[in-house]
């Protein structure tokens, strides 16, 4: 059974950092991409980010780049977002996902594993 857990969510002020973590199992994690997307109230999901199955390459959506940062750690089993520079309009759930091959994509529909998501808000 695939597994995937989101941590490290919570409140930080504008121009804040935060670090996000997900921790996979029940999957070869080397093997396959991993990608971040987002959920604010009352709008549709969003891709953040997504980075290949062996971190060496990347994709940001031009919303975030320059001030999200996707890595992994292929010893952990773990994929993460450092999120710098924080802005309100970065609050809503983040959700992370394992994708269907080892390139970056990021479309949702090329995931076929999701967490259970962590809300991250940024206050004004």
């Amino acid at each position: 059974q695939v597994q995937l857990v989101e941590s490290g969510g919570g409140l930080v002020q504008t121009g804040g950092s935060l670090r996000l973590s997900c921790a996979v199992s029940g999957r070869t994690f080397s093997n396959y991409a991993m990608g971040w997307f987002r959920q604010a109230p009352g709008k549709e999901r969003e891709f953040v980010a997504t980075i290949s199955n062996n971190g060496g390459y990347t994709y940001y959506a031009d919303s975030v780049k320059g001030r999200f940062t996707i890595s992994r750690d292929n010893t952990k089993n773990t994929v993460y977002l450092q999120m710098t520079s924080l802005k309100p309009e970065d609050s809503a759930i983040y959700y992370c996902a394992c994708a269907s091959g080892l390139w970056v994509r990021y479309r949702s529909n090329e995931y076929n594993y999701w967490g259970q998501g962590t809300q991250v808000t940024v206050s004004s």
